[in-house]
């Protein structure tokens, strides 16, 4: 099969168009107030009207409270919701017992074995998982999007029960060596995609694309 791609952070109509001519698979909408790719949720709204029914939508938040989540579902009836905080397999669980009707992508930070090794607590309680660069300690460092790679070789042979995204650092010149390295069936983009923070850019978009599906 060939390899699915999701294409995250998106903020206006070009670049839903440019993702829906490069035929992607998933978009994500960013709601968090720190990132340059944060949208309202009536804008998003908006903008996921006019996805093709075979692209799913997926909502970024980050330690969402049930409140917000409410209004995620109301307003927006996302295909996913990826929770890209600190969130806890406890936290996973109490979402899925209030909000049962929630499928969650759970994304997870790393940069050694053992913080891969952390996926098998989230199984029971997510949908897929996703796994991004942990962002160093410093000033302006985003939960996601940061534009970092981890060491693909954390997930060469490793067989997780959900199936995955491989985030953090991609781009065009480097997805088809990254899917190689890992095995990653699904691969996320954000910044490797933009021309400037939180302005995607068609070219590049369509550039990922082909070089993903060329693996």
């Amino acid at each position: 099969m060939p390899v699915a791609i999701k294409i995250c952070g998106l903020t206006d109509i070009q670049a839903v168009r440019a993702v829906t001519d490069a035929r992607a698979d998933y978009v994500g909408f960013v709601y968090f107030a720190g990132s340059p790719r944060h949208i309202e949720l009536s804008r998003a709204a908006e903008l996921k009207a006019l996805l093709p029914a075979t692209i799913r939508s997926v909502s970024v938040l980050v330690d969402p409270d049930d409140g917000l989540l409410e209004q995620v579902q109301s307003q927006l009836a996302p295909d996913y919701v990826q929770l890209h905080g600190k969130e806890t397999p406890q936290r996973l669980h109490a979402i899925r017992q209030r909000f049962p009707a929630i499928k969650i992508i759970k994304a997870l930070r790393i940069r050694t074995a053992d913080d891969v090794a952390q996926a098998m607590h989230f199984t029971p309680h997510a949908d897929m998982l996703l796994f991004d660069a942990k962002p160093p300690e410093l000033p302006g460092m985003l939960p996601g999007g940061n534009g970092l790679a981890f060491d693909w070789a954390l997930l060469r042979n490793r067989e997780f029960a959900l199936p995955w995204f491989l985030s953090g650092g991609l781009q065009p010149d480097n997805a088809a060596e990254a899917i190689r390295r890992t095995g990653a069936a699904i691969v996320d983009v954000s910044s490797g995609v933009e021309r400037a923070p939180g302005v995607k850019d068609a070219a590049l978009i369509h550039d990922f694309v082909k070089a993903a599906r060329s693996a």
